[in-house]
């Protein structure tokens, strides 16, 4: 027979257990550059420039254009992802912005399916600070970007 100390030990444990992901570490730490390259843009601070990049300090590349792909290029990459992944990717957000915790991934990824639509990409690039809650999640589900960075970076 087993005690029911016991019992809550090992329920303890299955909370502490780093969750499984349908989408990969490194699809995360990617989208997490992508994001930070969004969130970086700033409107333009004058439309008119005609002057040239290193003239201006080079600040034109974090103004945010009509014509710049950074969006796009977020946005692509998580449309193309499947949807197992796109609900992991958003319930990885509401972790790292403190809507659920660890102990609350299966609730997180349950409503999550329940929310997600078929281009929830607009959802996600919507979010302001969307990298620092994806990194916040992965790091709070026991997870980082440390090792992907080390070889890309």
């Amino acid at each position: 027979m087993i005690s029911g100390s016991h019992m809550e030990g090992d329920r303890h444990m299955a909370v502490q257990r780093t969750p499984e992901l349908n989408i990969s570490p490194e699809k995360v730490c990617y989208l997490i550059l992508k994001a930070r390259e969004f969130d970086a843009k700033v409107e333009p601070a004058d439309s008119e420039s005609g002057s040239n990049p290193a003239d201006s300090g080079e600040q034109e590349i974090l103004e945010d254009y009509a014509d710049d792909a950074t969006e796009t290029e977020l946005k692509t990459a998580i449309d193309d992802l499947n949807d197992d992944e796109v609900v992991d990717l958003i319930a990885l957000a509401w972790v790292g912005r403190g809507d659920f915790g660890k102990e609350d991934w299966p609730e997180a990824r349950a409503l999550a399916r329940e929310r997600h639509r078929r281009h929830s990409s607009g959802y996600l690039t919507g979010m302001p600070q969307l990298g620092d809650y994806l990194e916040e999640g992965l790091s709070i589900l026991g997870y980082s970007c440390a090792d992907y960075e080390s070889g890309r970076l």
